[in-house]
């Protein structure tokens, strides 16, 4: 429990499905203090118990520290990806299970879909607990609310894992959510909604890493695509691709980062243009149609093979386009990805998510993409 609106209701709606519940909350620093104040009272007012697990150093190990590796190294992470994997979804449903607990239910918008092998009866992600002696195969599917969908951030669990949790919230959308938690007084403490990442304050990317080790942040040139020097960046983990603020200024249309050069501590950027047979604006080089993914996890195998169309998202917020698998690289357990359209800014460290329909298939961590230059 976040002692959020969304993890109260979580709780709320399982107690009258008639399930045995307690709250869980996780420490992982000071920032999450409130949270625990916030879920205490819930759970308070629901009567039911509550425990804190103290996750504060393998949080820090896990997730802060690799956080600030990767920008360091010139690529742009992405922690919540990784916290539902190893922390939400390893050590807090671990500690679920020692607690007592037989499922772990979270206010993710997502679904599970049950499907029992050899049978024609397929359960959607209602609160009804299937028993089998056929192993059970979970589908995650999107949210019914697509404004609120989290599954982008869920791609790399596993099937034990799935087969633990339960996500009430998948088929209601936020402002029912809203609605219910309203109606029963589940509003508890001071209620802010972010979807930014929980332990950087204020959302102060540069301050952060300063304070992770101000010693890598080393200033160096910023190039164009044909290698002229057009002023100076502030060290490369404060840049990413696509990135726009805090670059050039005064030379007529903006520029964006294009590429981080790690080996030459130099920040390559491109100009937008106007292209009159597209009728919009390109920005040179910041438009890719090939990419690799790496660090592959795949939910449902059988969708994914060499030639086969898929949808990919490579942002959270991205609408997801038509793209195909052009090759494996076995070696290395790598894809080979080619978009039909050209898709902007795809950044080394981002994940790149594979679906068909609602369902997720599968993803993996952008590797490297070639940029088009016009």
């Amino acid at each position: 429990m976040s002692g959020g609106v969304d993890s109260s209701v979580a709780i709320f709606l399982l107690l009258k499905k008639g399930y045995n519940v307690f709250g869980l909350t996780m420490r992982l620093g000071e920032f999450s203090e409130p949270a625990i104040q916030n879920a205490k009272g819930v759970c308070r007012k629901l009567e039911v118990k509550h425990y804190v697990v103290d996750f504060e150093k393998e949080f820090k190990k896990r997730i802060i520290n690799p956080f600030c590796r990767s920008y360091f190294q010139g690529v742009t992470p992405n922690p919540c990806v990784w916290c539902n994997e190893k922390i939400k979804f390893g050590l807090l449903l671990r500690a679920a299970g020692k607690l007592g607990a037989d499922y772990l239910a979270t206010g993710h918008y997502a679904r599970l879909r049950r499907e029992i092998p050899n049978s024609k009866c397929q359960v959607p992600n209602k609160f009804k607990i299937i028993n089998s002696k056929n192993q059970t195969i979970y589908r995650l599917l999107k949210a019914k609310d697509k404004t609120r969908d989290q599954s982008y951030f869920l791609y790399r669990l596993k099937q034990s894992q799935l087969r633990k949790i339960i996500f009430p919230l998948g088929n209601l959308t936020k402002n029912e959510v809203k609605k219910i938690a309203m109606e029963n007084g589940l509003i508890v403490g001071k209620q802010r909604e972010s979807r930014e990442i929980c332990f950087v304050p204020d959302n102060n990317y540069q301050s952060f890493l300063k304070k992770c080790d101000s010693r890598k942040l080393k200033p160096g040139p910023i190039k164009d695509l044909r290698g002229n020097v057009l002023g100076e960046h502030r060290g490369l983990a404060l840049y990413t691709i696509g990135q726009r603020k805090g670059l050039v200024g005064g030379r007529g249309k903006p520029f964006y980062v294009v590429k981080i050069d790690k080996k030459n501590n130099a920040v390559i950027v491109g100009q937008e243009k106007i292209l009159p047979s597209r009728r919009n604006f390109w920005s040179e080089g910041l438009f890719q149609r090939r990419f690799i993914v790496k660090n592959i996890n795949l939910l449902n195998k059988r969708k994914i093979k060499k030639g086969g169309k898929i949808m990919v998202k490579v942002r959270s917020q991205h609408p997801g386009v038509l793209a195909r698998i052009s090759g494996w690289i076995f070696s290395t357990k790598e894809l080979k990805i080619k978009f039909k359209i050209p898709q902007r800014a795809l950044a080394p460290g981002q994940s790149a998510v594979f679906y068909s329909g609602n369902e997720v298939l599968g993803g993996g961590i952008i590797k490297k993409s070639k940029n088009i230059i016009l």
